[in-house]
């Protein structure tokens, strides 16, 4: 599963992993060692997220329904993130937002 930033016309994941049950939103990251560019989680139903426990940073975009960039956030391990009015959580490897470019208002696309 691919994730595309068609505003940007450019890919953001190459590796999309899922997270829509209870267990696998409540795990999200933690655990890992690290995340690899290319890689990313979509957290669905999600308008919040942290790194507590974390060992690594993750840039974050909340998308609306229509899959629309409505904020952007970039977190550190163990800190906490502001909730925003979304539907779901793309996180992404340290860094791939300023790699391409992404703003508020983007609209990305979901190959899966």
């Amino acid at each position: 599963m691919q994730v595309k930033n068609v505003s940007r016309s450019i890919t953001l994941v190459k590796d999309l992993k899922l997270a829509t049950s209870f267990f696998t939103r409540l795990r999200g990251l933690l655990g890992r060692r690290e995340f690899l560019p290319g890689e990313g989680l979509l957290i669905e139903p999600c308008n919040w997220v942290h790194t507590l426990g974390m060992r690594f940073p993750i840039d974050v975009l909340f998308l609306d329904k229509e899959h629309l960039v409505v904020a952007i956030e970039r977190l550190k391990p163990n800190q906490f993130g502001t909730p925003q009015r979304c539907h779901c959580v793309l996180e992404l490897p340290w860094g791939t937002i300023g790699a391409s470019g992404t703003e508020i208002g983007d609209r990305l696309k979901l190959d899966f």
